[in-house]
Parts: structure tokens; C-alpha cells; sequence
């Protein structure tokens, strides 16, 4: 076995043995996931998606925002002495995850928590590191770290030590079932026929959609509530991804690349945006995902659910017309249907494989750096320097827009 490979599964041995024992740990009652982006992002649409496995005894929490709101309102709930907090941050450098962090380790203290590591309340015992960075972990208090390479990007992250929480909510046979999902899809992106292989095909369709037919974005609708927060998980994918200008050798490109990625599940999507999509004068390709086996609860429900999806995707096609201008759909709008036979891990981990292959394959064909975010520094940079001024009260050099901005933030205060 190589040794990259070796040591990835002795990571993955490690996070699973970690959460096994903490979903059998009767203390801990909740889990708050301190991230963002990938960190965030990625293990919120599982653990939603799969909340049918979850241990009943055990609450999971995300925070991402640094909107003081979010963690307060998460931190209300719950209780020192019963809650597990997972910082996960590559770098343990980030900062909105580190300013969060650093809020819900001072409530910790201030509300019967210990630094001090033999106490029976402590930081060492209530808070997990997931990062390459031990040492700055270590002098925030925290000794159990999980780590991870950088050669794992943020948004592609969940099947690495970021999937720390999904493994607590379903346990190491199910996250390893989501794994088993995810290789499935990658054996048939490797192995399939380019005529056959669902990666390509929906890749060369983004193609065809963004440069040729001039479709500037794409509406995502999942008609399962498991995937409410598919369409945020996506989102970042493939907007972070792909949302490039520049190739790989510099190059200006001279196509647009990424479509905008928006939507809502349904049946809700269709009494707030659908008229538009029907309608509307821009054309804009739907992509409709649903299940075939609804689950456990109120089945007569589900059997609407899907009927109602595949009769959008009906109108989208065939519109309507000779009942009045008013009432005409022109029809012969474009749309694709994903129907999963179930959502359970190994169909969950399918499907998000089958993303990060489609949008590999369209960044390929443009031939940009899928795995670069540059224009997200740009803004964590000047947020930066916009404190750095704050503080000091140097404007000099910054545009009026944003000191006129800054000043109405400062009189606030």
C-alpha cells in the first residue's frame, strides 16, 4: 500500500474509533461544529440528509457565521459539562472559525469549565481539533487533534477528518457505507465509456448549457426534505470551483465559466420561484432530484412529492398554450431528473461524488485550476487591513466608498 494511502486509512481508523466512542459516551449529549466553507458546508448536508441514522441521544449543532446570533443562539441550548465542540480548521488559522472558536471557548470557561486538563469539565476533554496544525491547537487548549493534507480542499473535504461530525451522527459502518457510495461513482467516472459515464455527460451538458446556449445559471431542485441544504453545499462547489477567469497558464478565457447555482426544495420551490421558470423570459435549466423510496414517514405523502416533481419537469417541457396569452407556457425549457432509488449513505455519498466528477470534468474542458479560491482571500485580505485601519484610524489610500462605510460603522460604536 502506498504510504499516502496508508496513511489516510489509519486517519480514517483513528476519526471513526473517535467517534464510536463518543456516540457511546452518555455525557455528551451535543456536538457544535465550529467551521466554515468545506468544514461547514460539507458535513451540514449529510448529517441533515441522513438524520434518519442519527443517535437519537446526540444533538448536532453547525456554526459557521461569525454573527455572534448563530453561536449564541447555539450556546443557549446547551451545557458545559454535555457538549463536545469540534473546531475544524486546516491551518487553525482561519478567522471566522478561530473568532468563533474563541467565543465558545471563553463561554466554556465562564460557565463552569476548566484549562486546566486533569479538571473533569475541560477544554482537553470538551474540544476536538481538526487541523494540521497541532502546535496552535495545543496552546489553545485542545491535545486530541485530527489531521489532514493539504492536498484535501475544503470544499472536497468531508470524506477526510472534516467528516468527523457525520461519523458521530451515524457511526463509523454508515460513514464507511457513505464512503463506499462515493467509490462506487469514482470506479464508474474512471472505468465507464464516455458515452456512459454520468460525470462526463452532465460535465459536457454544463458545457453546452453556459457557452452555447448562453444559460447564465441553474436552479437546483431537490424534491427531498434530506436535501434542503444540498443546494448551499453545491453552491460552494461549483462556484468556488469553477467561478474562473483565468486558465490554468494565465490565460484570459474567452467563455464564461460557472453558472449561478440557486433553488429550493420542493414542493416549495414551485409556489415561490417556479411561475419565473415557466414564464419568465430567461431560460434557465433545471435540475430536478428525487427519491424513489421516500422513507419511513407518511409514504402517501412522498408518492405526491414525486408526482409533483416529474409534472414540473413534464411542464417545463411541453408547456401550454390556447387558453389565453396570459395562461400560455412556451414550453421546451430544459430540465434533468436524478431519481436516487433511496437516500441512505452509500446513494448520499453517489451523489456528491457524481458533483465533484461534473465539475472536475467542466473545469477540465475550460482548462482552469478547480481547486484554487483566490477571489476569496481577495476579501479576507482587506477585511484584514479594514481592522488593521480601524484600529489605528488610517484611512489614507482607501477608496470613499468604503471609508464612508466604515465611518457609519464606527459611529455606531
Amino acid at each position: 500500500m502506498h504510504s499516502a494511502l496508508r496513511g489516510v486509512h489509519d486517519t480514517l481508523d483513528s476519526m471513526l474509533a473517535l467517534a464510536d466512542q463518543i456516540r457511546g459516551s452518555q455525557q455528551i449529549t451535543d456536538i457544535v461544529n465550529i467551521g466554515i466553507g468545506g468544514s461547514h458546508l460539507g458535513p451540514e448536508v449529510v448529517v441533515n440528509a441522513l438524520e434518519d441514522w442519527i443517535d437519537k441521544d446526540k444533538n448536532l449543532h453547525f456554526v459557521s457565521n461569525v454573527d455572534g446570533h448563530e453561536l449564541g443562539h447555539v450556546l443557549r441550548r446547551v451545557k458545559p459539562e454535555s457538549t463536545l465542540f469540534l473546531i475544524a480548521s486546516k491551518s487553525f488559522t482561519t478567522a471566522e472559525t478561530m473568532l468563533n472558536a474563541r467565543s465558545a471557548r471563553q463561554w466554556f470557561l465562564d460557565h463552569g469549565g476548566s484549562a486546566d486538563p486533569q479538571a473533569p469539565c475541560s477544554i482537553d476533554r470538551h474540544f476536538v481539533a481538526l487541523t494540521t496544525n497541532t502546535q496552535a491547537a495545543a496552546e489553545f487548549g485542545i491535545q486530541r487533534t485530527l489531521g489532514f493534507w493539504d492536498w484535501v480542499g475544503g470544499r472536497f473535504s468531508l470524506w477526510s477528518a472534516i467528516g468527523l461530525p457525520i461519523a458521530i451522527a451515524i457511526g463509523s459502518a454508515q460513514f464507511r457505507a457513505l464512503l463506499s457510495g462515493a467509490h462506487a461513482m469514482d470506479a464508474h467516472f474512471f472505468t465507464a465509456p464516455l458515452e456512459n459515464n454520468l460525470p462526463v455527460r452532465l460535465g459536457l451538458l454544463d458545457i453546452w448549457y453556459r457557452n452555447f446556449c448562453q444559460f447564465s445559471s441553474r436552479c437546483i431542485a431537490p424534491y427531498s426534505h434530506g436535501l434542503r441544504r444540498l443546494t448551499a453545499y453545491l453552491q460552494q462547489l461549483e462556484m468556488e470551483s469553477n467561478g474562473k477567469r483565468i486558465n490554468k497558464n494565465g490565460v484570459r478565457l474567452s467563455v464564461p465559466t460557472a453558472p449561478v447555482i440557486w433553488g429550493e426544495p420542493g414542493t416549495n420551490g414551485q409556489h415561490a420561484f417556479f411561475q419565473m421558470l415557466h414564464q419568465g423570459q430567461d431560460v434557465i435549466p433545471v435540475e430536478f432530484i428525487a427519491l424513489r423510496d421516500g422513507g419511513k414517514y407518511l409514504g402517501e405523502h412522498h408518492q405526491s412529492l414525486v408526482v409533483n416533481a416529474i409534472a414540473q419537469a413534464q411542464a417545463l417541457m411541453v408547456g401550454r398554450c390556447g387558453e389565453g396569452l396570459e395562461k400560455d407556457c412556451p414550453g421546451n425549457r430544459p430540465s434533468s431528473f436524478l431519481m436516487l432509488e433511496r437516500l441512505d449513505p452509500a446513494s448520499l455519498g453517489a451523489l456528491i461524488a457524481l458533483y465533484e466528477h461534473r465539475i472536475f470534468v467542466s473545469g477540465a474542458i475550460w482548462d482552469i485550476n478547480s481547486f484554487d479560491q483566490w477571489g476569496v482571500e481577495l476579501g479576507k485580505k482587506l477585511a484584514k487591513q479594514l481592522h488593521a485601519r480601524q484600529n489605528r484610524n488610517d484611512w489614507a489610500g482607501v477608496d470613499a466608498s468604503t471609508q464612508e462605510l466604515m465611518k457609519r460603522l464606527m459611529e455606531s460604536h
